[in-house]
């Protein structure tokens, strides 16, 4: 207790010391500074962009220093699919045809190689689709005369790569896929919880851009594996067996391993308006607040007991007073950002890690790999607030990033924050969100002319920011399917993704849990998935007194260890031969006839495979 308090007093002396420099260097950013700033980051890409273009293109990243280039992911072109947004932002109609035009050509996904799951989803996917919508688009001015869908064609192709993995018990995806021959059956069963939860938004705009709900399906399995399995603290771990659903990391936070899991909770309500994550995110941010929240620092706990366990700020958390902005709660977020601000200042970048009890640089943490989360959150804090403050700490950065970061080619990692030393390797993240946001800030100040603030939709960024715009075709899918012709290609999307609401009255009631709805599409034999509905009949016959978990039905799930006498106990309580529905999974849990044994039965042979796999392996 006494250590907890020390740390609490640390805090507190910590915060009102940075808040004091940051208060003091504040002088202001005029209209036409911000003009020459929005102009200067706009040569900071191009920079990058050349350098890419000129010494690494068609490998996947940069060298900077060295002026050459490396595959880092999956060898086809990552940095230009990760800046094909960023061109159309800039408006650069002829490098954004000609980048959509090659890709197009020459972009293929049969190749034997084992990718990440989440940044192949993030970087790729994402990218993929946000430049067909721009490039389909009349009103984003970008529109390619001649294009005819190759991207989403692309899209589609790596999603259904992709899909193998999340063939699990828990429904929460493996963390790397072949993109060829699918998991290997070595595979590590370990996921983090922003990998297995940071999938929902762009699986979600391809399903309703092809009607095919497959996608969508499987990353909201995945959300509801990782909620059902929070803590009675409605805290969520690091790390998750993805066979077992056993959290092996017990550390709960907002940074590395988890932030992203929060971001595309609301933003997928903010996009799709789908109110199951609204009230994910609304217990789930409450709880951080409660847990995790020491004014004006974000601290890692145990996430069964709350007892601090990392008193550090890690370079991850910085977007998080962007989320906050987003969500409405802008008080907390205005002094978390001056917290996390005054540390750049501090270093001229954030450190991966900096320990809040010795005020000093975590021991292995750092590096500066160019991260884009800080200047994310200055962007969203000066659009909601215009406070010039933003403005001015924007101008730091870029000094920073000129002066600390710039390379012959481009823009290099900065390995030690202490002393500046550049390191030869260019993230494709500098190019799809570092100056992405800051040409924003100083755009925004400048009077906006751009697609994002000017376009005729709102837009929502992914967590490698990436344009989603909030076309009817996307958020609006119900009511536009109800026209005939108008988005709906054929009558299978209406009759998946939206059931009459007569229909929903005779199946609904409070007794009734939503996973009763699982059911096995006739597209795939490969993957058990939900069937989503419409926002309106979810809500539609519930008390509204009712809870999150009696609402959806996502209740919690129980350790493999714990599991057995649960469903053991449910079973005998009753006469007659009865199912128990588990959360996380369609699995029936069956009293053998001819035995005493509680038999697994799956409508899936693949997983049945997977589950006689697992009690052979150890992760």
């Amino acid at each position: 207790m006494e250590g907890i308090i020390q740390i609490r007093s640390v805090l507190l002396l910590l915060s009102i010391t940075m808040a004091s420099l940051t208060l003091a260097v504040a002088d202001g950013v005029s209209r036409e500074e911000a003009k020459e700033l929005r102009d200067e980051v706009k040569d900071m890409f191009y920079h990058a962009f050349n350098g890419y273009m000129d010494h690494a293109f068609p490998l996947d990243e940069l060298r900077p220093l060295s002026c050459a280039g490396h595959d880092t992911l999956g060898g086809y072109a990552l940095t230009l699919i990760d800046s094909l947004d960023t061109l159309a932002l800039l408006g650069d109609r002829q490098r954004f045809s000609a980048s959509v035009e090659w890709i197009g050509k020459n972009l293929r996904f049969d190749i034997n190689k084992t990718v990440s799951l989440f940044e192949t989803t993030i970087r790729v996917l994402g990218g993929l689709l946000s430049a067909h919508l721009i490039a389909t688009d009349y009103a984003s001015g970008m529109r390619v005369p001649l294009y005819d869908n190759q991207l989403l064609n692309l899209a589609e192709d790596l999603a259904r790569r992709l899909l193998p993995a999340f063939d699990t018990p828990t429904g929460i995806p493996f963390g790397s896929v072949n993109l060829l021959h699918g998991v290997d059956k070595h595979e590590s069963k370990i996921t983090s919880t922003a990998g297995g939860g940071t999938l929902t938004l762009e699986f979600g705009v391809l399903s309703r851009l092809t009607n095919d709900p497959i996608f969508e399906q499987v990353t909201k399995n995945a959300v509801r594996g990782l909620w059902a399995r929070r803590s009675k603290l409605n805290l969520v771990g690091a790390h998750i067996n993805v066979f077992t659903g056993e959290w092996t990391q017990k550390d709960a936070g907002i940074g590395t391993s988890i932030d992203s899991f929060y971001e595309y909770l609301l933003k997928a309500y903010l996009l799709f308006g789908d109110e199951e994550y609204l009230y994910i995110f609304q217990e789930a941010y409450a709880a951080a607040m409660h847990y995790l929240y020491h004014d004006p620092w974000y601290v890692e706990v145990n996430m069964d007991s709350a007892a601090i366990v990392w008193p550090l700020f890690n370079s991850l958390q910085a977007f998080w007073p962007g989320l906050q902005v987003l969500a409405g709660d802008i008080n907390p977020a205005i002094r978390t950002h001056a917290a996390f601000l005054s540390v750049w200042r501090r270093y001229g970048f954030t450190p991966e890690g900096f320990n809040l009890a010795s005020l000093s640089v975590q021991h292995g943490q750092k590096s500066y790999p160019l991260r884009p989360e800080l200047i994310e959150s200055t962007y969203w804090l000066y659009k909601a607030t215009r406070d010039p403050r933003y403005l001015d700490a924007g101008r730091d950065m870029v000094a920073s990033l000129q002066y600390g970061t710039r390379c012959p080619c481009g823009y290099c990692h900065i390995s030690d924050v202490e002393n500046h030393q550049q390191e030869d390797h260019m993230e494709s993240f500098f190019l799809a969100e570092t100056v992405k946001y800051l040409w924003l800030l100083f755009d925004l100040a400048v009077g906006p002319d751009n697609l994002v603030e000017n376009g005729p939709y709102k837009y929502i960024f992914s967590t490698e920011g990436h344009l989603l715009p909030a076309t009817p075709q996307i958020s609006l899918v119900r009511e536009h399917c109800l026209y005939y012709g108008a988005y709906c290609r054929s009558g299978d999307l209406r009759q998946t993704y939206f059931v009459p609401e007569s229909d929903k009255d005779k199946k609904e009631s409070n007794d009734t849990g939503f996973y009763e709805s699982w059911t096995k599409p006739t597209y795939s034999s490969d993957y058990t998935t939900v069937e989503p509905s419409a926002v309106s009949g979810l809500i539609k016959g519930f008390c509204p007194g009712l809870n999150h978990g009696q609402k959806f039905g996502i209740l919690y799930a129980y350790p493999t260890d714990e599991r057995h006498d649960y469903e053991t106990n449910q079973v005998q309580q009753k006469e007659s031969t009865t199912a128990v529905q588990l959360q996380s999974h369609s699995v029936l849990v069956l009293r053998d006839q001819s035995s005493d044994n509680l038999l697994p039965e799956d409508n899936s042979s693949n997983h049945n495979d997977s589950q006689t796999n697992e009690s052979s392996d150890t992760p």
